[in-house]
């Protein structure tokens, strides 16, 4: 049996870097309502108080977050298919038998591609759960593993 595979070590900074622009913001939104709370006269806290721990929290999300996802995150094609391993407070072992697969993506978003990472977007049949995503590979590798499973689904038809 193979050994579950690691993401591609890149993934855990375009992680930060959307994690940054999205807290980036929520900080904006933070400051602008501490100002408007500083001039109001109405603080309780001193005057910055919510920026300050919305700026830690933010720091504290976009440094261990993404470490933590990383080292949570394993997937491994078998035979007969696709295993993937995640989460962090919940974990979730997903199996996705190569049979019912669709089709298959390789997806890039400009961060990601900055960095040649993509995703491997597996759709299956069914009606619940019909999308399983391998994010965080090499970008030859999601073009192998898409390659490799779109080879088995052409055998299994013969």
């Amino acid at each position: 049996m193979l050994s579950m595979q690691l993401l591609d070590p890149a993934v855990k900074r375009v992680w930060m870097i959307k994690g940054l622009l999205g807290w980036g913001i929520c900080l904006l939104i933070i400051v602008t309502i501490d100002i408007i709370l500083f001039f109001s006269n109405n603080n309780l806290f001193f005057p910055g108080f919510w920026t300050t721990v919305s700026a830690s929290l933010c720091l504290l999300w976009i440094l261990i977050i993404p470490r933590l996802r990383y080292r949570f995150w394993r997937y491994q094609l078998r035979d007969d298919d696709l295993y993937a391993i995640r989460g962090i407070y919940n974990r979730v072992q997903t199996i996705v038998p190569l049979r019912r697969i669709q089709h298959l993506d390789v997806e890039q978003d400009l961060i990601e591609e900055n960095f040649n990472i993509a995703r491997l977007v597996v759709h299956t049949a069914g009606t619940r759960s019909t999308d399983v995503v391998v994010p965080g590979l090499h970008y030859d590798e999601a073009v192998r593993l898409r390659d490799t499973v779109r080879d088995f689904i052409a055998r299994s038809i013969d």
